[in-house]
């Protein structure tokens, strides 16, 4: 069986459903609690089966209460107590062919069919009139999905975000830098558009290959830190965790926890980051996203800000 990753689902023995949000899973998957059995859901699946989609406070306080054993940064699943695993990749041709969008946006991005997935509630079957597509495209044909994407837009074949969308997007991510910041990052990204009215995500997630340098463990705090440096390697910006090798005295990584600062910056770039610093052996890291909403934690690219 191929290893668990990221933007893999997993459904529990006792039916919960769970978005895969680690690389670490060779022996509890890491992951975090999204859709539970409920009489009384307002999703139902492809079975019949209700269920209840929860946000991230109410799942933490769920295994909290339900499956302690759980509890963790994430919520650590046995690999024992996983009763099936939904990969994107596998069911993208299943999906494509049930949502025109989604079979839209193949062409967009123009990959190996076998690089491409679609994660989230459609994945899973639980989607809804209001639901999000989160596609996702794997290792180094990410960057030619963006670069498809960005054409794509371009040409008026895709829609980028409206103003209405960018706010909305800017309101849910509640970051510590203002609005005309965020936006002068994001819509450099080209990681996201519309299409017919459908807010979607391209989504990065490392190839097999890679899975083996993917693991990242917590190091010894020692404080808080806001650095300047040079961005050294950007290429894995759009993971998650987002990691910038930089140039600086004390530390030697920036890496972001929060998907508002992934792509924040490229190679060569300056940036001004804001975060808790880590011991890593003989290294020092800065994590940006020690909590949910990043309050006091962020990522600017003075380069990019100085351009404008």
């Amino acid at each position: 069986m191929k290893p668990i990753r990221l933007r893999d689902f997993i459904e529990d023995k006792e039916g919960r459903i769970y978005a895969v949000a680690a690389y670490d899973n060779e022996e509890k998957a890491g992951c975090v609690l999204r859709y539970v059995p409920d009489e009384d859901g307002e999703r139902r699946g492809p079975d019949g089966t209700k269920y209840h989609k929860l946000d991230f406070e109410d799942a933490f306080a769920y295994i909290a209460e339900h499956k302690p054993e759980y509890l963790d940064t994430v919520h650590r699943v046995p690999l024992a107590d996983i009763a099936r695993v939904m990969k994107p990749e596998e069911k993208i041709l299943h999906l494509a062919a049930g949502n025109e969008r989604v079979m839209r946006l193949l062409p967009v991005f123009n990959v190996s069919i076998e690089q491409v997935g679609c994660t989230g509630s459609l994945l899973c079957g639980l989607e809804n009139e209001s639901s999000d597509i989160d596609m996702v495209v794997y290792g180094s044909a990410w960057f030619t999905a963006q670069e498809n994407l960005q054409k794509a837009v371009e040409k008026g074949e895709v829609s980028g975000l409206s103003e209405e969308m960018w706010q909305k997007v800017y309101r849910k991510r509640v970051p510590e830098i203002d609005y005309e910041t965020f936006l002068a990052h994001e819509k450099r990204k080209w990681n996201r558009g519309e299409i017919d009215g459908t807010y979607f995500d391209l989504l990065y997630t490392r190839s097999y290959e890679l899975l083996g340098s993917a693991g990242i463990v917590k190091g010894k705090v020692c404080g808080k830190m806001t650095i300047e440096a040079t961005v050294t390697d950007a290429s894995l910006a759009f993971d998650n965790p987002a990691v910038y090798s930089v140039d600086h005295e004390e530390i030697s990584k920036v890496l972001s926890f929060t998907h508002t600062y992934s792509g924040q910056a490229r190679k060569g770039e300056v940036i001004e980051a804001t975060g808790v610093v880590e011991e890593h052996g003989d290294t020092k890291w800065l994590i940006v996203g020690t909590t949910r909403e990043a309050k006091g934690e962020s990522i600017v690219s003075k380069t990019l800000m100085e351009s404008l």
